[in-house]
């Protein structure tokens, strides 16, 4: 990576880049024997999934507070029955994670993209949402910002959800555990299309994800624990401006299949504490 210091500090062991990513460079393909594969110099990389296996790949670099831009172009055609993740995750049995995750469906239909936020071990905060457009046409831009204030997620630039900073309110944030970026293209064909209704077509197979345009302006997590600073106007401080939170109120409003936050059958005790926070 080259790194870019015009918004960042160094502080004892972590560092701030800004860096187009190159896939040979920034990434590792973990498992899939092969399935797996970088092209083009390191521009595009590719997994695939048949009736053997999936695959997938994660950074050699864990982050600790970033903006994270990968470009996506899903499976096309009848992908019911496969997920497409891709999500920042520590390790560990009180693991923090971020997930974007991609469900797949017949010919026709639209994605189901599917969010979370996991701190401290503990998720179940989905909110999930239908593409308004084919992301198996075309990249797509698919983002998160993650500073110690806010967890906001983004599409093409439009943001479609920010999970805030509630500790006071007694919500637990990511904020501690430094993340690696995975993503993974498997068969969950007992849950992801309509409920595990619609099984997996593997005369449609191999099906094939591809990524591209990864960048990162992030923290490098190195040789142990501190804090990452940045300038006033940086990602560091960033939310969410009164234009940029009614567009996520448009989407949300047009597009939201899914909120944990409305879901009284599956609270009848009461809904978490960030639901009812202003």
């Amino acid at each position: 990576m080259v790194a870019a210091f015009s918004s960042c500090l160094v502080i004892f062991s972590l560092v701030c880049v800004a860096a187009a990513g190159n896939f040979y460079q920034d990434f590792d393909i973990t498992w899939g024997d092969g399935r797996g594969k970088v092209l083009n110099g390191g521009q595009m990389l590719t997994l695939s999934l048949d009736r053997t296996s999936g695959s997938g790949f994660q950074s050699r670099n864990e982050y600790l507070f970033g903006k994270i831009d990968m470009q996506l172009k899903l499976v096309p055609g009848n992908s019911a029955g496969t997920v497409t993740a891709y999500y920042l995750s520590s390790q560990g049995p009180t693991h923090d994670e971020i997930d974007f995750e991609f469900l797949g469906n017949l010919s026709g239909d639209p994605y189901t993209l599917h969010t979370n936020v996991f701190s401290q071990g503990k998720g179940n905060r989905e909110q999930q949402f239908k593409l308004w457009f084919d992301p198996t046409k075309d990249f797509h831009t698919y983002s998160i910002l993650w500073n110690p204030q806010h967890i906001i997620f983004s599409v093409d630039g439009t943001p479609i959800r920010d999970f805030r900073n509630n500790e006071a309110k007694g919500v637990p944030f990511p904020k501690n555990q430094p993340m690696r970026i995975y993503s993974s293209l498997w068969n969950a064909d007992d849950w992801a299309t309509r409920g595990g209704l619609v099984k997996t077509d593997w005369s449609k197979a191999p099906f094939i994800a591809s990524y591209s345009n990864f960048n990162a302006d992030a923290c490098v997590w190195s040789r142990g624990s501190t804090t990452c600073s940045a300038t006033k106007d940086s990602w560091m401080s960033q939310g969410l401006d009164a234009a940029s939170q009614q567009r996520m109120i448009g989407v949300q409003k047009n597009y939201m299949i899914y909120n944990y936050c409305t879901d009284a059958k599956r609270f009848p005790q009461g809904f978490p504490p960030e639901c009812t926070i202003a």
